[in-house]
Order: structure tokens, then sequence, then C-alpha cells
């Protein structure tokens, strides 16, 4: 999970990054974007299987990313805004030139 303190702790970050990296991941994220999903609802509009629906939550939420709350047998999911917010400003701050230059 990328903290604002710890912007360069690179393992973390990776972690991170990686959640980013499958189709059906960006997939779930954007489902996402309109708010808390039941598993179910994420299950039945990707067309996948429960076991990798779990998988992909997974690692979405030990990267951070997403976050679950149980209601009765379900799981409702939704972005950790804090923590996506920090990816961006990590991504930003990767891809800025800061203006020096080595030659």
């Amino acid at each position: 999970m990328i903290q604002e303190d710890d912007t360069m702790d690179f393992e973390k970050n990776a972690k991170v990054f990686k959640a980013f990296c499958d189709p059906n991941r960006l997939m779930i994220l954007n489902l996402l974007r309109t708010g808390e999903k039941c598993a179910c609802i994420l299950q039945s509009d990707l067309d996948i299987p429960q076991s990798t629906l779990s998988h992909h939550m997974k690692v979405l939420c030990d990267a951070g990313i997403v976050i679950g709350r149980k209601e009765g047998k379900w799981i409702h999911y939704s972005t950790h805004e804090e923590n996506s917010r920090l990816a961006v400003q990590y991504l930003n701050q990767l891809l800025t030139i800061n203006g020096e230059c080595d030659a």
C-alpha cells in the first residue's frame, strides 16, 4: 500500500502497479468507478468464475487499491480513494522530469 510519507518504497509500490497489470483487474476497477459493488455483481458483469474473481480481488485488496466489507455471505468492494490518489501521485513523481541532466 502506498503511503504519502513513503512514496519511494519500491517493493510496496511495485505491488500496487502489479495490481493494474491485468485486463480483468482493470475492468473491475472500471466497474468500481461508479461506486461499491457486490462480488456477485462483479462476477456476473465480468462473466468469470468465483475463484478467478477471488484471486483478482485479493491482488487488488493486498495492494490497498480496493477494500471489501462483508455483508451477510457477500463481500462488497469499493476503491480505496486515498490509496488510489497516492498511486497516481507516485506515478506522476516517477514520470516527472526534474530538470537535472547528467550530460
